[in-house]
């Protein structure tokens, strides 16, 4: 198995030829008889060797490239940590190729593939929602290229990786719905593979722990990240016997769906249900009710994550844990006891 990005060279001194034989082989070339031909292509799809666009002839002028995959790039959060990274980036030279994986795990692995055949110097991502088999970054790291994950990550000994405390700020933001009132409070969240859903989970069930509240299951909704499930499990949730008076949403998507759900129950936002959600300051305060939201500071992580990035890539091999706090913003829809007494 190929340890690094495997190049002409690798290959003509493995077969003893000239690295223009080599080259050759691989076009076709009438010069090159078959048998060698085929020995060099069989050796080539053995190290999975990739041609490299960039360093045809004009190495010294070739762009330097890293490549970023990220969930969904529609949403602020991804596209505010895509802009870190950029600036980042080009403050050291570096241009930078996005992909969308559309939360599939077939879309991830194409993007890497993709981005090893463009020969990038160092890969940043966020892990798709569906993928829960890691073997195409266990061949990144066999394979000796740079990366560094953000946000959702696996591999925690092979690979750098930079999040937020979204276990810290979800146990404060459950304490504020408890001390402003509230008692069932429900968590909707994402799949509960993805290690940043489980850490927001351990933050809202550490709050219930420490106030003696009861955890209960039917409380906890955890499927995919996705406006309509998250919109079905809020109006679920709502139409219990007794439904919650809080719920915790996991991002900005869920928030939005359960901020829908209340409304079209004909509930008050936060007197009957109150409301805390993991988003940004632009969506969080343009809604009526404003938003208590649990702001990322998503352009810090995707410079934090670059750099990281840029220190493999110079040859430094300590893996990082990198943490970037989130800060839990109250405004409107949570404070139920301040909102009853505004309105008393």
């Amino acid at each position: 198995m190929a340890t690094h990005r495997v190049s002409l060279k690798d290959l003509a001194k493995q077969l003893g030829v000239s690295i223009a034989t080599v080259s050759r082989a691989l076009h076709g070339s009438p010069e090159i008889g078959k048998e060698m031909q085929a020995k060099v292509k069989s050796l080539a799809k053995e190290l999975n060797y990739r041609p490299n666009p960039f360093a045809q002839g004009l190495r010294s002028e070739a762009p330097r490239m890293i490549g970023v995959v990220v969930p969904n790039l529609v949403t602020h959060y991804y596209a505010a940590v895509l802009d870190g990274i950029e600036t980042e980036a080009h403050e050291h030279g570096y241009s930078v190729i996005s992909a969308n994986s559309h939360e599939r795990q077939s879309d991830e692995t194409l993007a890497i593939d993709n981005f090893n055949t463009l020969h990038v110097e160092g890969i940043i991502a966020c892990l798709a929602q569906e993928t829960t088999d890691y073997s195409h970054y266990e061949e990144i790291s066999r394979m000796g290229i740079p990366l560094v994950f953000f946000g959702r990550t696996c591999l925690s000994k092979q690979f750098s990786c930079v999040t937020a405390n979204g276990d810290v700020a979800a146990q404060e933001a459950t304490q504020h719905l408890i001390d402003t009132g509230s008692r069932r409070i429900a968590f909707i969240g994402g799949p509960n593979h993805l290690d940043m859903v489980q850490r927001r989970k351990h933050g809202y069930l550490e709050a219930l722990r420490e106030n003696r509240l009861p955890i209960i299951r039917e409380l906890v909704a955890c499927d995919r990240i996705d406006y309509e499930v998250a919109l079905q499990s809020a109006l679920r949730l709502l139409s219990m016997p007794e439904p919650p008076d809080a719920i915790l949403a996991f991002n900005d998507i869920i928030t939005f769906a359960a901020f829908t759900a209340i409304k079209q129950k004909g509930l008050r936002i936060p007197e009957d249900v109150a409301l805390i959600g993991f988003t940004d300051d632009v969506h969080a305060k343009y809604v009526t009710p404003r938003l208590s939201a649990i702001e990322d500071q998503s352009e810090l992580m995707g410079r934090t994550a670059c750099q990281l990035l840029l220190r493999h890539i110079n040859g430094d091999t300590k893996v990082y844990r990198e943490i970037v706090p989130q800060k839990v913003v109250i405004r409107e829809t949570s404070a139920k006891k301040l909102s009853e007494g505004n309105n008393g």
